[in-house]
Order: structure tokens, then C-alpha cells, then sequence
């Protein structure tokens, strides 16, 4: 099919191939719902809409809100999200139940989620039937949505465990019960990014719904298979902050936005600067800790402390810099440990307006890398200003 050919079933262009490269991909963040099913988890309804917020400070275009079927308390906090007239689309995940979608209205959003299990294992377990049963449950629920004016995503939970064939089957039913989305669940993390790509590509060709890309971090590939997943023809991917999420968690917002950036030159509308603060709000209200090598807002990532790193990076930016801490408003930093070396030793001094000699800025080099690994953690600056009146008052004494 060529990259403007027409869909058969409805008479207009299908976009093509080329589009898609060029096209914006909209991140739909999924942390107060599915980040908030990470074990131990639990916002209050203020907690809700101050994450809430802070994503639409961030550039977030969508946001699933929640499961307003938790009963009246999670329906009032959606609810609260909706009233804050944010400048983006408040979602609703629900189960293909109708009584999930009327929850939904109650909770005042435009827009559902509706999921249900597609691998044969997921349908015989939980909806005890089969294939037959799926489908006319996304009849029934996702053209009931539609007729009280909802706008319908479908989620296929389980996805990259199921016959394709299948899978594009309920994809044409739920577009034929006029959803405008198929959500591609990586439900248990049993894709790579080939097998992203691969599936994604394969779906792609036999619609023209949006796609979104929904997948867990177990084996730690779901940024990668997000990615993956969009270079396949995915038109939105799922997101949390931080990866917040159940088990291992799912694609972290931070890392997608920047990698697509980054790498592949695609329009997020995200606010770069702006995901320190949205990760910082999320970490406080989830009480997680963000780790300090964490990807793009961890306050390690652009910390150097390495000898040859830090020489290099005073000669020229270039060379040990490939993502420009500047576009997330930040800033390399260097400190003082084990493995610095003399530019480290020299550059901190001169920032401290301290004197040494030669000789007194290798011996300032030997105690700094003695205290670093008697104390196990970098150097401060009230430390090395300590250790540079020591090897002074020394160096004078040795002179008298």
C-alpha cells in the first residue's frame, strides 16, 4: 500500500509511512492510574490534582485520571481534575463494562479507556469464554460509551501475548463500534524492541486507528520498546513519571520525551525543563525516592567526578557530553572523590579562589582521594578548602 493510499473501508488517505516520521507523538501519561497501582502507592485526592498540574505545567496533553469503578472517593477526585479546566484531556480507565462507563460520566471526563483481555489464556481466565465473548463486549460497551457522547480508546490488555491476527480482528470491532483508539497493552514485559516493532508495524498496516504503545519495565526495555513501538506506527505511547507503575513499573515520561527528541527529531510538546518538577511531585506524593542515577531527572546524571571525564569537559563540552543538560535546565557539575584528577583538583581551587603550587595541588589530589575512600562519598568544598589549609600550613612549616 503506498504511504497515501486510501482505507478502503472509510475513503480517506491513510496516512502513510513518511507522515508518521514527521508527525507529533502524544504521550499520554498514565501515572495516576496506572503509577498509582505501583505496591504501597496512594495519592490523595489533593495529591491527584497538584501531579495533575504539574503535568500540564509540563506540556501533558492526556492524563488517565484514575478508575472511577474504586467507588465514590477516586469518582471525586477525577472529578476535581476535570473542574481544574487544565489544558488537557482528563481520561478514565474502566473495564468493557457498562456500569464502568457510567462511573466514568459520574466522574464528568470526555474520554474512556475501555480494556479487555485479547490472549486466548487472559480470555478464558477472566472473561470465562472466548474470542466470540471479547468481541461483542467491545460492541456492546465501546458503541454504549459512544452514545452518551464519550470519546472510546480500547485497550487490549495482554496484547503482545496474542495471535495478531486476532488482535486485528478487535481492532476493526472496536473501530466499528467507533472507538478512535487501540491501546497495545505489553502487559506482562514479554517484548524487545524488535518484537515492538515488529507487532506495532504488523497492526499498523491493517488500520488506520490510533495506536498507542502501553509497556511494563520487567526486563527494563520499556523505553526501549516504546521507541520501538512508535518507529512501528504507534501515534501515542503511555507514560508514567519516574516509571512509577505496577511491578517494575512502565516507561518513564521523562525518558521518552527526551529520547524522542534526542534521537529520533519527534515533537512530544513536552516541556523539558519542566520534568525535574513534575518527577520531584510525583516522588514526594508517592514517597519514592527518585535514585540519583536516574535517567534524565535523576541529580546524578550530569555529576562527573572521573579524571578523564572532567579533563575532557574543561577542554571542550564535546567531548564526553551528547545530551546537552541545558535543554532540561540544568547544568554539569563536577566533584571531588577517588577518581578525580589534577584539572578536577585545579579547576576547584581556582572556583574557590585558593593558591597551590605544583607540588601542593598533588598533594592535595593524594589526601582528597584518601578521605574519599575512607568515608565512602565525594568530597565537599568546606572539606577540600580544610584539606588545602592543611597541606599550606605543612608546606610553611616545611619551610621554616
Amino acid at each position: 500500500m503506498s504511504p497515501h493510499s486510501k482505507d478502503p473501508s472509510s475513503g480517506k488517505r491513510r496516512p502513510g509511512a513518511e507522515d508518521r516520521k514527521c508527525s507529533p507523538v502524544v504521550l499520554n501519561d498514565t501515572t495516576l492510574r496506572d503509577g498509582e497501582q505501583a505496591p504501597g502507592v496512594a495519592f490523595t485526592a489533593a495529591e491527584k490534582v497538584a501531579i495533575a498540574r504539574a503535568l500540564a505545567r509540563a506540556g501533558v496533553t492526556e492524563i488517565e485520571a484514575g478508575t472511577p469503578a474504586m467507588g465514590h472517593d477516586e469518582i471525586a477526585a477525577i472529578r476535581a481534575i476535570v473542574e481544574a479546566e487544565l489544558p488537557l484531556t482528563t481520561i478514565a480507565w474502566c473495564r468493557m463494562r457498562m456500569e464502568d462507563v457510567d462511573a466514568a460520566i459520574a466522574a464528568g471526563v470526555s474520554t474512556v479507556n475501555v480494556s479487555v483481555p485479547v490472549s486466548d489464556v487472559q480470555i478464558a481466565a477472566k472473561l470465562r469464554g472466548g474470542r466470540a465473548t471479547a468481541l461483542d463486549m467491545i460492541a456492546r460497551v465501546v458503541g454504549y460509551a459512544r452514545s452518551k457522547g464519550l470519546d472510546v480508546a480500547v485497550g487490549g490488555e495482554d496484547s503482545s501475548r496474542a495471535d495478531v491476527s486476532f488482535l486485528i480482528e478487535v481492532i476493526a470491532a472496536a473501530k466499528a463500534a467507533g472507538a478512535r483508539r487501540f491501546r497495545v497493552a505489553d502487559t506482562l514485559s514479554v517484548l524487545d524492541p524488535d518484537s515492538s516493532y515488529a507487532l506495532m508495524s504488523a497492526l499498523r498496516k491493517a488500520t488506520d486507528l490510533e495506536l498507542e504503545f502501553h509497556g511494563h519495565d520487567d526486563l527494563g526495555l520499556a523505553t526501549a520498546n516504546t521507541l520501538a513501538a512508535i518507529k512501528g506506527g504507534a501515534t501515542h505511547a503511555s507514560v508514567t513519571v519516574i516509571g512509577l507503575g505496577e511491578r517494575a513499573g512502565n516507561a518513564p515520561l521523562e525518558e521518552v520525551a527526551v529520547a524522542l527528541t534526542q534521537l529520533h527529531g519527534r515533537e512530544t510538546g513536552i516541556v523539558l525543563t519542566e520534568l525535574g518538577n513534575v518527577a520531584a511531585v510525583v516522588a514526594a506524593a508517592a514517597v519514592r525516592a527518585i535514585p540519583l542515577n536516574k535517567a534524565i531527572v535523576g541529580d546524578h546524571i550530569f555529576t562527573h567526578e572521573s579524571g578523564i571525564h572532567v579533563d575532557g569537559l574543561l577542554k571542550d563540552r564535546r567531548t564526553y557530553q551528547s545530551l546537552d543538560p541545558m535543554l532540561l535546565g540544568r547544568s554539569h557539575r563536577f566533584v571531588i572523590g577517588k577518581h578525580s584528577g589534577l584539572a578536577a583538583i585545579i579547576a576547584s581551587l581556582s572556583n574557590l579562589h585558593l593558591q597551590a603550587s605544583p607540588e601542593e595541588q598533588r598533594s592535595i589530589l593524594a589526601r582528597v582521594r584518601e578521605y574519599a575512600i575512607a568515608n565512602k562519598g565525594p568530597v565537599t568544598n568546606e572539606t577540600l578548602v580544610a584539606i588545602w589549609q592543611d597541606v599550606r600550613h605543612r608546606a610553611v612549616g616545611a619551610c621554616a
